[in-house]
């Protein structure tokens, strides 16, 4: 039967980790997957999320199932986290959901149910994985100018013009802060323009939260998402714990759905109802831990600490390779990356100047420019800088 399967397209980002792991090259980088690294070059396991398992493991008595949303507390924190109380809790539901990934999905999975002629707008530059689970629950995508590759900035009229054309109905996606993979966000002139204009489009916004921590702190970072839930009478949010907890292999999301009061318990069932038919209960795990972590004022603390520390060291490595790109070409060419936010950045270089830079230097990047900055450190920010302008 599996005769006249297509053979698989492997994924970008996948066949990348391959190549690099095959390199056996001393001294080569690897800017191209998007987890956190320390200097070392790292992944660390969160000290607040060591206690939390400690505690968990000592005190749990019982693996037995919760329910198809998940466990409560943890939908409660996240909904805190992220909402920070924009909106009264009656007005959201949510369910667990395997990592940030899966609540994409479900969110898809849930507009198609209840408007499959729905396009779902999305930024010209996004997440590669964003138009495959678009795709897959069957609904139709178009992309709205985003980047100013050459200026590393928004282009913010392109960005109004398009999104000015948006039909009643249709769902516009946008990254909550730290987009994946330009860097550019949205000022909260921008989000307050944008709501605006969505408002009286009679659009749906669908915010994609993947990295809240990450770009200026834990509150300015939703800024923009919870301006946007105060002001909208439906809002769709995908939260992920992958980055801001390190929790990146226990899969630990939330899908969220904001509507008017008194339709929440039907969308909470349809919500519980898409999990049932596609991986029934959620893992608990890892949404323990971040309930553990946010319910207790200690592990809270010590965890804001360690995620601070970690947006801090990669705003230094923003800082810190602009200024050796500087020095290496002489020019202000490459100075927006110190402007941007979060881990990722998209370099305006040429497929050709990408493919030197892994030939001749062994620094692997995406083949659209797009790098990891918590992957450098200060050993290899000058031996970047300095490739970069031997290829240019």
């Amino acid at each position: 039967m599996f005769e006249t399967l297509p053979e698989p397209k492997l994924d970008g980002i996948i066949a990348l980790m391959q190549a690099f792991a095959d390199d056996p090259r001393m001294g080569k980088i690897d800017l191209g997957v998007g987890v956190y690294r320390d200097e070392a070059g790292r992944t660390p396991v969160m000290a607040a999320v060591k206690a939390a398992e400690t505690r968990i493991v000592e005190t749990q008595e019982s693996k037995t199932y919760l329910s198809l949303a998940g466990d409560g507390a943890f939908l409660e924190v996240m909904r805190d986290l992220i909402l920070g109380g924009a909106v009264p809790s009656a007005r959201v539901a949510a369910v667990g959901t395997p990592g940030g990934t899966a609540a994409v999905r479900q969110i898809c999975e849930l507009i198609r149910m209840a408007r499959p002629e729905a396009t779902v707008w999305v930024s010209a530059q996004t997440w590669p994985n964003h138009g495959p689970l678009i795709e897959a629950a069957g609904l139709p995508m178009r992309r709205y100018r985003y980047l100013d590759v050459e200026a590393g900035a928004l282009d913010r009229a392109g960005m109004m013009e398009d999104l000015a054309e948006v039909p009643k109905g249709d769902v516009v996606l946008l990254h909550g802060c730290c987009h994946n993979p330009t860097g550019v966000d949205l000022s909260l002139q921008d989000w307050a323009e944008l709501g605006a204009l969505l408002e009286r489009r009679g659009a749906v916004p669908f915010v994609d939260m993947a990295y809240q921590g990450f770009g200026e702190g834990l509150d300015a970072d939703a800024g923009g998402l919870r301006h946007l839930a105060a002001r909208m009478p439906e809002m769709l949010v995908a939260g992920s714990c992958s980055k801001n907890f390190g929790l990146y292999r226990e899969r630990v999301g939330i899908a969220m759905a904001i509507v008017p009061e008194g339709q929440r318990a039907r969308l909470a069932g349809t919500l519980a109802g898409l999990n049932r038919k596609v991986f029934a209960f959620p893992p608990d795990h890892g949404g323990r831990v971040v309930s553990t972590i946010l319910n207790d004022p200690a592990l809270r603390q010590m965890w804001q600490t360690e995620l601070e520390e970690m947006r801090l060291r990669v705003a230094n490595n923003r800082r810190g390779l602009a200024e050796a790109l500087r020095e290496a070409t002489g020019s202000d060419r490459f100075g927006f990356i110190a402007g941007q936010q979060g881990m990722f950045s998209i370099l305006p270089l040429s497929p050709e100047q990408i493919e030197s830079l892994r030939a001749e230097h062994g620094i692997y990047m995406l083949g659209d420019g797009r790098v990891n900055m918590a992957g450098l450190n200060e050993a290899s920010l000058p031996v970047l800088a300095q490739a970069m302008a031997d290829v240019i």
